[in-house]
């Protein structure tokens, strides 16, 4: 179990991570949503020691993190692929990670084998795609058989393969009864994945709870009904008590009624339906209409009206030279 007390990270006069508190639990995929800029990337660092909080604290399995004598047997994690030695093999980067957590080095090629390297384990990383290059990053996370495991975009750069796989490695470690947390910018992938959501905003927590329940709050679930006599199935729902507004390409859309009961209507009065479906909105939906009020950068077509940024020497009046003019706050947070 991971546990965050009052998580705090302030640089300078940014407040990246403000007083989260939740709780990862074991034999669940926990997902970690949160537009750019929320702050997702500072707190998996933190929870991983990588950067220190200004307040607040977490603990893993009941320890802080630098208590850990062997860290890679509690808590393996994939935060950023690239940070693997280019000029060792795929076989030696493992080995050096598995000799200072004292692994077994059987555990290298088993990993190896598992993410599917074990025929390139020789050849140096800095050869390797984008996707395979994740591999050895999820290799690197599983190496020391851990029960707690953290993801970071996990399927950047994989193909459908790759993303089927990893999707089923994390159910199945999380069926073994490890914890499993995971962030990820793919909400159609996420929702086929996490059983749990994290939800974050502007650093602060806006969701605790399960996917199916941050779904149902967070977005409009209707019946959808077309009819060649539209109007005649109008007239009989609003006798029966039932507000039917009418949308595009003929249908009828109908809230807190089951299909059920607008067919049992339909058929008992002879109406013909083309279509009955109940429309239930996606991850992505939720999401959006959750996390409105926290998106810190906004992107706009011209047909907006809205004016591009200044480009060029104007930057300059702006720009002070040490952060991303781009991002509005330094390379720590950038991302996040």
């Amino acid at each position: 179990m991971i546990e965050l007390d009052g998580l705090t990270k302030r640089f300078g006069n940014k407040v990246a991570v403000d007083h989260l508190s939740f709780r990862v639990r074991p034999g669940m995929v926990t997902g970690f949503l949160g537009p750019n800029g929320a702050g997702k990337s500072t707190t998996m660092r933190m929870m991983l020691d990588l950067d220190n909080p200004t307040s607040g604290s977490v603990r893993i399995d009941g320890r802080h993190y630098h208590e850990l004598r062997e860290p890679l047997k509690h808590i393996g994690a994939l935060l950023d692929a690239k940070s693997m030695h280019g000029g060792r093999s795929a076989y030696n980067n493992l080995l050096c990670l598995a000799q200072s957590n004292r692994i077994p080095a059987s555990r290298v090629s088993h990993v190896l084998d598992t993410v599917g390297l074990g025929a390139v384990a020789k050849k140096k990383s800095k050869g390797f795609s984008l996707g395979m290059g994740q591999r050895l990053g999820i290799a690197a996370a599983l190496l020391g058989d851990p029960e707690i495991l953290m993801f970071d975009e996990p399927v950047n750069g994989l193909d459908p393969e790759g993303i089927h796989w990893i999707r089923n490695l994390m159910k199945a470690l999380a069926a073994e009864g490890r914890t499993i947390f995971v962030s990820s910018h793919l909400m159609s992938e996420m929702a086929l994945t996490a059983d749990h959501l994290i939800v974050i905003g502007q650093g602060r927590l806006l969701a605790d709870t399960s996917m199916a329940d941050f779904i149902h709050e967070n977005s409009r679930s209707y019946v959808r009904v077309r009819s060649p006599e539209q109007e005649r199935l109008r007239d009989l729902l609003h006798a029966a008590g039932i507000e039917a507004v009418a949308s595009g390409e003929g249908a009828l859309e109908i809230d807190g009624v089951a299909p059920e009961r607008i067919g049992e209507l339909a058929a008992e009065h002879r109406i013909v339906l083309h279509e009955l479906s109940s429309q239930r909105a996606s991850l992505e939906d939720a999401f959006m209409q959750m996390t409105a009020g926290s998106v810190e950068y906004h992107a706009h077509s011209e047909r907006d009206g809205a004016q591009p940024p200044p480009v060029g020497p104007h930057w300059g009046d702006q720009w002070d030279g040490r952060t991303d003019p781009g991002s509005g706050s330094g390379d720590a947070t950038k991302g996040a």
